[in-house]
C-alpha cells in the first residue's frame, strides 16, 4: 500500500469545528464487514449491536490544557507553547512545539501569566520545529502543575480555526478520562454520555479500560509514499491486569470485543502474546498499523471518520478492508457526515 491510496477529497465544510449538541447524537455509520453492507444511524442506537458479555474497550487518557502563550524576552513577541512531554519532573524539562519557530532560539526565556511567574528558558532545539524547555517557578512541584493546568487551555486541533470556548474544556475529554497525560483526546470515545454507558451497562456490556497518552504523533503527515518507512512517534501506554482478564475471557468465549478509537486497537495490538491473547503493558508504542494487516484481539472497532493520507485512515482500511473503507468514505462525505475530532463516528463490525 502506498500514501497515495489513502487520498480522496475532503471539502473544508464537512471538518467538524464544533460537537453535536448532545454526545450520544451525533451519526454513526455502521459497516457489516461480512455482509458489506453501510447502514446510517444515531450513535446512540450502538448499543443494538451488542449483547450481554461483549466488551468494550476504552482508552482512559486524559487531555491536559497543553497549549500556552507567553512573551518572548525583550521583544514581548507572543509565543504558543504547545506541551508535549515531561521529560524530568525534578528539573523541570518538557519537550514542546513552538510557533513560529524561526523566532526561538537557545537561551530565548519566555515569559507566562500576566505576573510573569512562570519563566521558560529554550536550552534545546531537538527538532526543526521541537524544543526543549527548562521552566522555572518559585514553588512546589504541585504548585508548578497547577501553575501550567491554570495557564494553559484546551489543546484543540488547529483545524478548528476558533478561539476556545468554556464548553470545550469538557467536551474535548471523554465522560470517563482519570488518567492524565494525552495532548488530544481520543476522539471516539467522545460519543458516549453517561447515560449511554448505563445503558449498555444494564444490558450487560462489560468495560475493560486501557490508556495510551495520545500524543501529536498520532495526527502527524506521512511524508513517505512507502508506507514501510513512515516512523510513528512513540506514545506511552499502558494495559493492567483486570482489563487484561476481561478482554482474554471474552476472547475466550469468542465474544466481540470493541476497540473505541484506533489508540484502543493499538495499545492492544502492541501487547499480543505470542499466541494471540492480551499481554499487561506498561511503557511506550510506535505500533504503525497499515493493510494489510492480522488483528489479534478486537473484532469490531468505533472509530471517527479521518482525514485523507492519516495514519488512523489506514488502520481503519487495515480492518474494514481497504476497498470497502473506500466505498464507505465515499459514501460519507455524499451523504455529508462531519470529519475529523467534532466529527461523527462509525461503528465496524
Amino acid at each position: 500500500m502506498k500514501l497515495s491510496h489513502f487520498n480522496f477529497d475532503l471539502p473544508d465544510e464537512l471538518l467538524a469545528d464544533r460537537p453535536a449538541e448532545n454526545r450520544d447524537e451525533s451519526r454513526l455509520m455502521v459497516l457489516n464487514r461480512k455482509e458489506q453492507t453501510i447502514e446510517h444511524k444515531m450513535f446512540k442506537d450502538i448499543i443494538d449491536y451488542f449483547e450481554p458479555e461483549d466488551v468494550m474497550v476504552l482508552n482512559n487518557t486524559k487531555v491536559f490544557p497543553a497549549r500556552l502563550y507567553g512573551n518572548k524576552e525583550k521583544t514581548g513577541a507572543r509565543i504558543e507553547v504547545f506541551l508535549l512531554r515531561e521529560l524530568n519532573s525534578e528539573t523541570r524539562l518538557w519537550d514542546v512545539l513552538v510557533d513560529p519557530a524561526r523566532k526561538i532560539r537557545i537561551g530565548n526565556k519566555l515569559y507566562f501569566g500576566d505576573d510573569e511567574s512562570l519563566v521558560a528558558e529554550v536550552i534545546d532545539n531537538t527538532t526543526s520545529r521541537g524544543r526543549t524547555l527548562r521552566f522555572l517557578y518559585d514553588g512546589s512541584y504541585e504548585e508548578f502543575r497547577k501553575k501550567l493546568t491554570s495557564l494553559g487551555e484546551t489543546p484543540l486541533p488547529k483545524y478548528i480555526n476558533r478561539e476556545v470556548e468554556p464548553e470545550d474544556e469538557d467536551r474535548y475529554q471523554t465522560i470517563y478520562a482519570t488518567e492524565e497525560g494525552a495532548v488530544a483526546a481520543p476522539t471516539a470515545g467522545l460519543h458516549f454520555s453517561k447515560h449511554l454507558l448505563k445503558r449498555l451497562e444494564i444490558k450487560g456490556v462489560d468495560f475493560a479500560e486501557v490508556t495510551l497518552h495520545v500524543g501529536l504523533g498520532t495526527f502527524s503527515a506521512v511524508e513517505v509514499e512507502d508506507l514501510s518507512k513512515h516512523k510513528m512517534d512513540s506514545e506511552e501506554a499502558y494495559i493492567h491486569k483486570p482489563a487484561t482478564e476481561i478482554i482474554n475471557k471474552a476472547l475466550k468465549e469468542k465474544r466481540r470485543i470493541c476497540a473505541v478509537g484506533t489508540t484502543s486497537m493499538r495499545v492492544m495490538e502492541s501487547a499480543v502474546s505470542s499466541n494471540h491473547t492480551l499481554n499487561e503493558f506498561g511503557g511506550w508504542t510506535n505500533k504503525f498499523i497499515f493493510p494489510p494487516y492480522d488483528f489479534s484481539i478486537a473484532n469490531c472497532m468505533i472509530t471517527n471518520f479521518h482525514t485523507p493520507k492519516s495514519t488512523l485512515l489506514m488502520m481503519v482500511s487495515a480492518f474494514a478492508g481497504h476497498d470497502f473503507m473506500k466505498r464507505a468514505y465515499d459514501e460519507a462525505v455524499k451523504e455529508k457526515y462531519k470529519f475529523y475530532s467534532y466529527g461523527d463516528a462509525m461503528l465496524i463490525i
